[in-house]
């Protein structure tokens, strides 16, 4: 049985810890709530660039871009969003699972893949095993702005126009709200869904009148629109990032009370049971000198 001082300090340690993971879970809804907000917000923009490029498609006269336009897949390329740090719960492994469960099973060897790599954490797990990384990107800030991922995103997109991979699939975890979330797995590019759209929702799409061609517009449009994408991903990502990391404390700090509790009773039982031998000695001595 754990002496009276080692229960002592485990209390005193759990004690502390709790304290720590009380603070870090304070910090997380703290951020959370920012990071719902910015992703929030970003939400009306994707939705309106998304109708622009759907009616600029349905006219039929870009048929032939090569985002727009499915090609013999020879390599498939994957981002993959996770965080810098742990403590999140399963909000890394789940993704990284995913990706390499696909990976594994879609792919013979590494020339038929590509990875980018958002986050150290999915950076560290691949590149233990020897996995085809093509671009990294780590250090984000909480709440990222567009400026710190253009270069990853608009590399990302030109990496596909000069056939470095023929599909493009984004691997992250979508904000349900601050005790939900959900594994998601996006197709970027190439962008085939819009024809079918246009062609849906011809009759009840905004009209618009393009200066100068709609070609011309949809070759600066198109980047921008799988960049905004990647960059709302990020944003989704973050907030269940903080979710994910305020409700793993929260639950840390709960283990760290039942556990300090079922020590305190141990140390009491400990306690009760020395005084009660101290007393059996005593008055055991006693009688002997009688």
């Amino acid at each position: 049985m754990a002496s009276l001082i080692d229960i002592k300090q485990r209390i005193t340690s759990t004690r502390k810890t709790s304290q720590i993971t009380k603070a870090m879970q304070m910090v997380s809804a703290s951020k959370l709530g920012r990071a719902e907000a910015n992703a929030k917000a970003y939400a009306p923009y994707v939705s309106k660039i998304r109708d622009v490029v759907t009616n600029v498609a349905a006219t039929g006269n870009s048929s032939d871009h090569p985002m727009l336009v499915s090609r013999p897949v020879k390599r498939t390329g994957y981002i993959v969003i996770t965080s810098d740090t742990g403590l999140a719960g399963s909000y890394n492994s789940s993704v990284i699972k995913e990706v390499y469960q696909d990976i594994t099973t879609k792919h013979n060897s590494s020339d038929e893949y590509a990875l980018i790599v958002v986050g150290r954490t999915a950076r560290d797990f691949f590149k233990a095993r020897g996995m085809n990384i093509v671009l990294e990107i780590e250090g984000l800030s909480d709440h990222p702005a567009f400026a710190e991922i253009k270069d990853i995103a608009s590399n990302a997109v030109q990496m596909f126009e000069d056939g470095v991979y023929d599909e493009l699939f984004i691997h992250y975890i979508h904000h349900i709200n601050s005790i939900s979330n959900e594994l998601r797995n996006v197709q970027l590019l190439p962008l085939t869904e819009f024809h079918e759209a246009g062609e849906e929702n011809e009759h009840d799409m905004t009209v618009y009148e393009f200066e100068p061609s709609e070609q011309e517009i949809l070759e600066v449009l198109l980047p921008q629109y799988v960049e905004s994408l990647i960059f709302g991903a990020l944003l989704d990502a973050k907030a269940a990032e903080h979710a994910a990391r305020m409700t793993a404390m929260r639950s840390a700090t709960d283990n760290a009370s039942d556990l300090i509790s079922d020590l305190s009773l141990q140390y009491n039982r400990a306690r009760q049971a020395a005084i009660t031998q101290e007393i059996t000695e005593i008055v055991g001595g006693a009688a002997a000198l009688e």
